[in-house]
């Protein structure tokens, strides 16, 4: 996939954070680009701030814990692009607590998008992109082989989400489609309704991730990292 140039990616949670500077690298290297939130707003105002030329830029409501939704937003992008080549499933929640206090509420939600949501994200786009020999790529966290104190919900999505990534690889490689999950340390972002200030320019920011991904669309064909850990160069002292 050296030529990203008409080339189309489903992005997840794409009206702000990681997602949101993805979009915008892809959309700099000639993609055609579908972003998703659960507020179709959220989603509509992203895309009015990510280019101008509607022809390459789609706005979507979908909820990846409903495999209805995500069913339908993928044929969305279909009708409106006639393809799909690469699909990013980065739509995440983060709730923290320890187990007594943690809710099953939230717990459930926690694992229906962080981990079921990816399933269903995958398996409503896995036709297209097994016509374009597509590629797969997962955001998953630092949090999915390190944990912590109050992680057991984040926790536990995130191991899920790249084991399941690594399984799926396994299983798609066979048939021309290329997977990877990649697992972010700090990242710049409003993740969890923290507010992004000058204070966070140590971290990764969402471009950054933006960078990886075009990596590794434009990595030679015979080549794939399956797992990227990322972290920030010079962490905050």
């Amino acid at each position: 996939m050296n030529d990203l140039t008409n080339k189309v990616a489903y992005i997840t949670g794409g009206s702000k954070g990681i997602g949101k500077g993805i979009a915008k690298i892809l959309l700099e290297k000639g993609m055609s680009v579908a972003i998703t939130s659960r507020k179709l707003d959220a989603a509509k105002q992203a895309a009015a701030s990510l280019t101008k030329d509607d022809s390459r830029i789609l706005a979507l409501e979908s909820n990846v814990a409903s495999l209805t939704s995500e069913t339908n937003a993928v044929n969305a992008v279909l009708s409106k692009f006639g393809q799909l080549d690469v699909v990013v499933a980065n739509a995440g929640v983060g709730h923290f607590a320890p187990i007594d206090a943690m809710s099953e509420a939230l717990w459930k939600e926690t694992i229906d998008t962080n981990l079921t949501g990816v399933f269903n994200t995958v398996k409503s786009s896995i036709d297209a992109l097994k016509k374009s020999h597509g590629y797969i790529i997962t955001i998953a966290s630092l949090a999915g082989t390190n944990f912590f104190e109050n992680g057991a919900a984040y926790n536990a999505s995130k191991f899920g989400l790249v084991g399941f990534t690594q399984a799926i690889m396994l299983d798609l490689r066979k048939q021309g489609i290329k997977v990877t999950t990649i697992m972010p340390g700090s990242v710049a972002t409003e993740f969890n309704d923290h507010s992004v200030s000058d204070a966070d320019k140590w971290k990764i920011q969402p471009e950054d991730i933006g960078q990886i991904v075009v990596d590794l669309l434009t990595m030679n064909v015979r080549t794939l990292p399956s797992k990227i850990e990322v972290r920030p160069s010079f962490p905050s002292k």
